[in-house]
């Protein structure tokens, strides 16, 4: 992997990679490190990967909040209202 060490590689990827595969290769990841297999500096390289898939995941989740839009329906009908999550 040494080809992907380079930063301004990794970014054009990730814009285009799916929330679903960015999940994929981030579990990929977490069963690599779990396994305790790895040597410490592919060890971190993987953390680093992970660290961004995370965050890539995180960003695409929040595009896909503001976009739903929960119906409500009242005495005139239906009404549109923002996401706004529990916390």
């Amino acid at each position: 992997m040494p080809e992907h060490g380079g930063e301004s590689g990794g970014a054009p990827q990730e814009a285009s990679v799916s929330f679903e595969e960015a999940m994929e290769q981030l579990e990929a990841i977490v069963a690599k490190l779990e396994s305790g297999d790895v040597p410490l500096e592919q060890a971190i390289e993987l953390f680093q990967e992970g660290m961004r898939l995370s965050q890539l995941c995180g960003s695409k989740l929040e595009q896909v909040e503001r976009k739903i839009e929960m119906l409500i329906e009242t005495e005139q009908g239906l009404q549109r209202k923002p996401f706004a999550p529990e916390e």
